[in-house]
């Protein structure tokens, strides 16, 4: 089985680098019943920074705004999963670079029970190559 690619948006928000301050966007996030499909965060300067991959992007909006959270605008990234394998990461990053595409970053993960998942980006664009590099939907 070959790994499932898609096209994903995704949005971002900036926080004081604090303790607490990831769980509680999150803890807002899951009271609203907002599901993600990815989340990631990483210090930015004396901030940081918080990515998150919405299952529903138009009802995670609602619920952030609501929250009083101030977000990025839409970006796009790609969700991969797929069986795990020696080298799959590796051979997915070789087809960007075959493309001469650049990638912003990347996240992966074994997912346990035979499988990983991954989350990466692009510049806004290389996506339509991206897209084609990678045999995305």
């Amino acid at each position: 089985m070959a790994e499932a690619i898609r096209v994903v948006e995704y949005y971002y928000t900036i926080v004081p680098n604090k303790t607490g301050e990831a769980a509680r966007a999150l803890t807002m996030l899951k009271e609203a019943g907002v599901n993600l499909l990815a989340f990631s965060g990483f210090p930015k300067g004396r901030q940081a920074q918080l990515d998150f991959v919405p299952l529903d992007p138009q009802g995670f909006v609602k619920a952030a705004r609501r929250a009083g959270m101030k977000l990025s605008s839409k970006k796009v990234g790609f969700l991969i999963q797929g069986p795990d394998r020696v080298g799959a990461i590796g051979d997915l990053l070789s087809k960007l670079s075959e493309a001469k595409i650049n990638v912003v970053a990347i996240d992966a993960v074994n997912s346990g029970e035979g499988n990983f998942g991954a989350i990466l980006w692009v510049k806004t664009e290389d996506r339509r190559r991206a897209i084609k590099a990678l045999g995305a939907v």
